[in-house]
């Protein structure tokens, strides 16, 4: 008796569903060509001169400079140990590392 009900309730849902997505101007498929027409922007791509400049801070003087530095000049030169050297530094450590002096067997 419940999964007759459950059933019903199911489908009493999906039907509503169904109803709602056909909208209130009536059935989907009436056969009528519709266009679709986009606002038009006839100013969007025209040339236009530019602006005169704003400054976005409020009473603070800034600085400007032209032109490139090279990176050497300003980065640090960082020196970075190559993976291979890194693991035979940690073999010697471990081969010279202090062993147990006695083994546990039980």
């Amino acid at each position: 008796m419940s999964l007759k009900v459950g059933l019903l309730a199911l489908c009493f849902l999906c039907s509503a569903a169904a109803l709602g997505q056909s909208g209130t101007s009536g059935p989907i498929l009436n056969g009528q060509v519709s266009v679709t027409e986009f606002s038009s922007h006839p100013e969007f791509a025209m040339q236009k001169p530019m602006a005169t400049e704003q400054s976005l801070l409020e009473a603070s003087t800034y600085s400007w400079a032209q032109g490139e530095r090279p990176l050497w000049e300003v980065a640090p030169v960082v020196h970075h140990t190559p993976l291979g050297d890194s693991a035979r530094l940690l073999r010697k450590e471990h081969q010279s590392a202090k062993k147990a002096d006695f083994i546990w067997n039980n």
